[in-house]
């Protein structure tokens, strides 16, 4: 399997390029802010041809390129209906004083063919084999992509911001439930095998048995005993 990737814009969300190989159709993960040109840049650079974006929620920092990248190759772009609202009025994710302060720049909207996502669903896409697990607590309608091992190369977790390495996604905003992430973190990732990639939507790769180890969201949603963890703040 292919993945390339980059952080993008003011907030460095990773966007992911994921294909087959390079040369071939790809599925492109959270094209966020000011993500247009380094998506096209990697597309160019590995022979790429997008099919579909798929969004792990609608946090502007993971949709706002949604529309350019969607129309400049005519794909759908699949998210889970409790945060579809934000392709629209994605001010409503942020609540009404981090809105107003970021949205003055910056317009979004849908493009033209939506797709909603739904628990345990499985995207057959350029060539790969994408399962959906509903994950609320970050937002209401959050999603993770995980994709099979496949001889040598271990499964991957496209975790948004559910999972960060060493932290968890922030519950402060509108639609977000602490309770509810610890849940969604005990039902999505504890399951995994250790050697499962998480590539997340803020900060550098690691593992579920990393961080089945160390992070103290993981190990409190598994019941572990700890020191109390510092306040998430990591992503939008």
């Amino acid at each position: 399997m292919f993945i390339a990737g980059f952080p993008a814009g003011a907030w460095g969300t990773n966007c992911y390029l994921v294909a087959p190989a390079a040369g071939e159709e790809c599925v492109i993960v959270d094209p966020g802010h000011e993500a247009a040109d380094g998506v096209e840049e990697l597309v160019r650079e590995h022979r790429l041809k997008p099919v579909a974006v798929v969004l792990t929620h609608g946090h502007i920092d993971h949709i706002a390129s949604v529309v350019p990248v969607c129309g400049a190759r005519g794909v759908p772009a699949w998210i889970h209906p409790d945060d579809r609202y934000m392709m629209a009025d994605p001010a409503r994710g942020l609540g009404l004083s981090l809105g107003q302060q970021i949205m003055g720049s910056i317009t979004v909207g849908e493009p033209d063919d939506v797709r909603e996502l739904s628990d345990g669903a499985v995207l057959d896409l350029a060539g790969l084999r994408l399962t959906v697990d509903h994950a609320p607590g970050h937002t209401e309608g959050s999603v993770t992509f995980r994709t099979p091992a496949a001889g040598d190369v271990p499964p991957v977790l496209f975790s948004g911001d559910l999972l960060f390495a060493g932290s968890v996604g922030r519950t402060d905003l509108p639609g977000g439930d602490s309770a509810a992430l610890l849940r969604s973190l005990a039902r999505v990732c504890l399951p995994l095998p250790d050697e499962t990639v998480v590539l997340s939507g803020h900060g550098s790769q690691t593992s579920i048995g990393r961080e089945r180890a160390a992070n103290p969201y993981l190990r409190q949603a598994a019941g572990a005993a700890g020191a109390a963890p510092a306040a998430p703040r990591r992503g939008m």
